[in-house]
């Protein structure tokens, strides 16, 4: 054991160094570790266990969400058929744009629904 009980070759990150890491990252774990020089796992610790690390990462993820869009967007301006489909049957569907599938059933069901309830901030 090393210093403070820790084993030998332990190394002590900072959230400031993940925060810095994440931009240009996509939000892929394997890309932050490489950027600190870390593992998977230790990345995905100081995600989950530090507020601001989360926010960082869950910020560079919205940014690949938007280029995305703005992606699936060309493709509808376009008239790729999948990309219009795709967008009306998701951002369109408050206009009716869904897709129903009717499904049959012959005898008795028992249908069970668990309802879980979170407190989002």
């Amino acid at each position: 054991m090393g210093k403070a009980g820790r084993p030998v070759g332990y190394q002590q990150y900072t959230a400031k160094q993940f925060i810095d890491a994440i931009p240009g990252t996509g939000g892929i774990i394997t890309h932050i570790a490489n950027k600190v020089g870390c593992s998977w796992n230790t990345a995905r610790k100081y995600i989950d266990k530090h507020p601001t690390v989360l926010r960082a990462w869950e910020d560079e993820r919205e940014v690949v969400v938007d280029v995305a869009e703005v992606e699936l967007i060309r493709k509808v301006k376009e008239g790729d058929a999948w990309a219009v489909k795709y967008m009306l049957s998701t951002i369109g569907k408050h206009r009716g744009f869904t897709e129903q599938h009717e499904v049959k059933q012959s005898g008795e069901v028992e249908v069970t629904v668990h309802v879980v309830y979170e407190d989002v901030d």
